[in-house]
């Protein structure tokens, strides 16, 4: 359980470092299937007794709505694409944002 908690939040941050919206969308989608994993293995933690179902019922809840919240996130940058064309590589300022020029 812990793995697939944290790979959410691993993955979102690897997509957003990659070059491309369409990488970033890819790794929210891998995101959205490691809360779709861990929303099992809770089920499967309620079953034999690791937690209890008050426990379950939080869980899941929190499960769904971190899913939710990345399906609206893959839905924004999915018309960001369609919107508009994707900057060239060599036209990104390689200078990184709030950092004094050299």
């Amino acid at each position: 359980m812990t793995r697939a908690a944290v790979s959410v939040p691993s993955n979102i941050a690897e997509g957003y470092e990659r070059d491309t919206n369409a990488e970033f969308i890819r790794f929210l989608n891998i995101a959205k299937g490691s809360a779709a994993e861990l929303r099992t293995q809770v089920y499967i933690a309620k079953e034999v007794g690791v937690i209890d179902s008050e426990a379950m019922t939080d869980l899941i809840a929190e499960c769904r709505e971190i899913s939710a919240m990345l399906n609206g996130l893959v839905k924004s940058r999915q018309s960001r694409v369609k919107e508009s064309p994707q900057i060239p590589q060599d036209s990104k300022d390689p200078k990184e944002p709030g950092l004094p020029e050299t």
